[in-house]
């Protein structure tokens, strides 16, 4: 299972991101929850997600966050492997192929679309 309080990314094409993160998302059972009023979109699960796709407030373009990085958390380090491959399937950048990076942190590192980066992981 996925799981993420709450995220945000900017996007500056948000049709290209919009199929990126349905697909992407997707394939973690997580579906559209509305459109975002900037004409991105939200997405959610069971109420243990919330992340949005958007335009930013400020009409300004979006610029990837220097340090910034939202990480999905996964019960099984199959389905690390799997969201890392799809990201990637999906025209994602390899920010670092899933592995044990301490002792019961399994994770996996993508940029997206637009470059923000995002981690999948799994601990235990």
């Amino acid at each position: 299972m996925i799981a993420l309080g709450h995220g945000t990314v900017g996007s500056n094409d948000l049709e290209k991101a919009k199929a990126f993160y349905d697909a992407l998302l997707g394939s973690a059972g997580v579906t559209p929850l509305f459109e975002h009023p900037s004409g991105g979109r939200a997405y959610g699960n069971k109420g243990d997600l919330f992340f949005v796709v958007l335009g930013p407030y400020d009409g300004k373009p979006a610029t990837i966050g220097n340090g910034s990085m939202h990480g999905f958390r996964f019960d099984t380090r199959e389905e690390v492997n799997a969201f890392h491959a799809k990201a990637l399937a999906l025209g994602g950048a390899d920010e670092g192929a899933p592995a044990e990076r301490a002792p019961k942190f399994y994770m996996s590192y993508f940029r997206d679309l637009d470059g923000n980066k995002l981690c999948a992981f799994s601990l235990g």
